[in-house]
């Protein structure tokens, strides 16, 4: 029956590929009384490389994703098309795995994803790479195609590259008018936000908007009030929460998942932007109510997504068009209850920046309550962090950077908004940690894993640009803390990977704009001298805090702890509590009122 199958398989595929695509799934190849075979599924793994090796098949990876509506139908059409299931259970080994998981192999395909579909041989050789739901025919099609000629087809040979040329630490002159430029013909000035297809807030291309903006750029400022008003259209009006995107070009068709990244991000930039227009506090509560409503455990720590569907496979637009009380009629849709040290160290870092402008204490007790609890049940010897329990589902080809990095940056976040030198530290050991454990052998940037992580399978982990950018502002920012020559070096070798011309020019630009931009010039530097029980420096504290800036360097040197972690500028004693701006070597006159300071630093940040 093999045989006619085949051909039934090819000839419906070439005439698909041959007529305009329908939203619809064509007809499945096979006999619709004939039974699918269960899938034996399996995580990925040298075994499953082994076994496929010895019995001389090749490797399916389908790499999901929890909260992924079309994940679901395609494991509902096409990998239960009995043509499909038969197809991979005669040849190949069948590997499933949840991407939030497994960070080293959702940085390896994210382009791919999801679901992405990947065809690898038995030795980890990557033969062909597809990207979205499959259909049922054109997936038996490639299958058979690949049983047939194992080599690697043109989603493979089509990408790579020599490595990069490494740059100097800054971008010259022409890759950045380049990467502006890039950056700058990417905004939709008709819908907002950067990007035409998928409508999102880019978290980089709005931040580095209002880096610019305080700086004089009005088109810059222009474009972050548009977009962070277009983004309002996939706020959930009954549960609070952003969707993760709208297709079709505008705000209108969103896609209804609600995953950590988005949150946090939506969350934090939110919270920057009350920072100088407090008529964005609303959005910064409505992003916080669900995350305290829905993604935060019994412990305080938090969890990593919300399912796009009601019903797993089906469109879910009704529901979520309902009322509270409607939506608790119907089945829920399905939070992802992993608590990964990842996705808890980027809402950690949003909370805190909420707490900052809101000053709301429950908000930055949820953010220490996720932080301990991290530190608790995540941590690794020397300043790492697992992604997951220890037992009975270790760190499989980890430990992954992503989670060090993400914590990293979220105890800098919480030193930055409560002065505790406890969390100061802990961020100086994840950056020991990442720069023994992540740096790229021949100097240029970090990786995504150690080397070879992975273990016999598959290629040594590449360095990735997104993961570059977040690791240059967290070692920067932490550098101009501490003044640490180690911190200072493990910036260094992410600037020479990001500036290099074969990189920062390359999309998403954004990144590496905002990256260079802050590490070209310090930050906002804010100290308040006084005992962290006085009311007055408590007053000049929070006021330094609130200050509408990501990039700040605020301090409170209460001297019974000792000299500042950075001692590189000499203060005059004070026989009261007070704050100076300091900026090039240079301090403000010493100021006793909250709102002198705050606008002195309105005077810093317009310079």
């Amino acid at each position: 029956m093999l045989p006619s199958l085949v051909a039934l398989a090819f000839a419906l595929s070439s005439a698909l590929a041959a007529a305009p695509v329908a939203p619809t799934v064509a007809p499945s190849p096979a006999d619709p009384g004939r039974q699918a075979p269960e899938i034996a599924w399996r995580p990925y793994s040298d075994a499953a490389f082994a076994d496929a090796k010895a019995q001389h098949r090749l490797v399916l990876l389908d790499l999901q994703a929890v909260w992924c509506h079309w994940c679901h139908v395609m494991d509902a059409e096409t990998y239960s098309d009995p043509a499909v299931a038969t197809l991979i259970a005669d040849h190949y080994v069948a590997l499933r795995v949840d991407q939030e998981s497994r960070p080293d192999l959702a940085t390896r395909y994210e382009d791919y994803g999801w679901p992405a579909t990947i065809l690898l041989d038995a030795d980890g050789n990557d033969l062909a790479r597809r990207r979205g739901f499959i259909p049922p025919i054109p997936m038996a099609s490639m299958l058979l195609a690949f049983v047939d000629d194992p080599t690697p087809g043109p989603s493979v040979t089509g990408s790579g590259g020599p490595p990069p040329a490494p740059g100097s630490g800054a971008l010259p002159q022409a890759v950045f008018d380049s990467a502006l430029a890039t950056w700058n013909i990417g905004y939709d000035v008709n819908m907002g936000s950067w990007g035409f297809d998928q409508k999102y807030m880019d978290a980089d291309s709005v931040e580095y908007a209002m880096w610019r903006a305080q700086r004089g750029d009005a088109t810059a400022a222009a474009e972050v009030k548009q977009t962070l008003k277009a983004q309002e259209a996939l706020f959930d009006p009954t549960w609070g929460g952003v969707y993760q995107y709208s297709t079709d070009g505008d705000w209108a068709h969103p896609h209804f998942e609600k995953i950590m990244t988005v949150q946090s991000n939506n969350l934090r930039l939110y919270a920057l932007a009350a920072a100088a227009d407090p008529s964005w506090t609303h959005d910064v509560g409505e992003v916080r109510r669900f995350l305290a409503a829905f993604l935060t455990s019994p412990v305080g720590a938090f969890y990593t997504s919300q399912d796009a569907d009601s019903v797993p496979g089906q469109h879910c637009a009704d529901f979520f068009a309902l009322d509270d009380a409607g939506r608790r009629t119907l089945p829920m849709p399905r939070v992802d209850q992993h608590s990964y040290a990842r996705e808890n160290g980027w809402a950690i870092a949003a909370f805190a920046q909420a707490y900052a402008v809101t000053g709301e204490a429950d908000t930055l007790a949820r953010a220490l309550k996720a932080a301990n609890w991290v530190v608790a049940n995540r941590s690794l010897p020397g300043g790492g962090f697992r992604h997951d329990e220890a037992a009975p589902a270790p760190d499989v080809g980890g430990p992954y950077l992503d989670d060090t990095l993400a914590m990293g940056n979220a105890e800098l976040a919480l030193y930055g908004v409560t002065a505790d030198r406890v969390w100061l530290q802990r961020a100086r050991d994840a950056a020991t940690f990442i720069a023994a454990n992540f740096a790229s052998p021949d100097g240029l940037g970090v990786l995504p894993t150690p080397p070879l992580a992975l273990g016999a399978h598959g290629p040594a982990p590449a360095v990735e640009k997104d993961q570059n950018v977040a690791c240059a502002r967290f070692a920067n920012l932490l550098w101009r803390y501490t003044g640490d020559p180690g911190e200072k070096a493990l910036l260094d070798g992410v600037l020479r990977y990001l500036t290099s011309p074969d990189v920062a020019v390359n999309r998403p630009v954004a990144g590496t704009l905002l990256a260079t931009a802050e590490a070209g010039q310090a930050p906002l530097h804010v100290t308040v001298i006084g005992s962290k029980k006085d009311k007055t420096a408590k007053a000049l504290f929070a006021a330094a805090i609130a200050s509408p800036t990501a990039y700040r360097r605020i301090e409170w040197w209460d001297q019974k702890e000792g000299p500042l972690p950075n001692p590189d500028v000499d203060y005059p004693p004070m026989k009261q509590a007070a704050a100076f701006v300091c900026s090039a070597g240079s301090c403000s006159a010493p100021t006793s009122d909250p709102a002198a300071l705050k606008k002195l630093v309105a005077a810093h940040l317009g310079d």
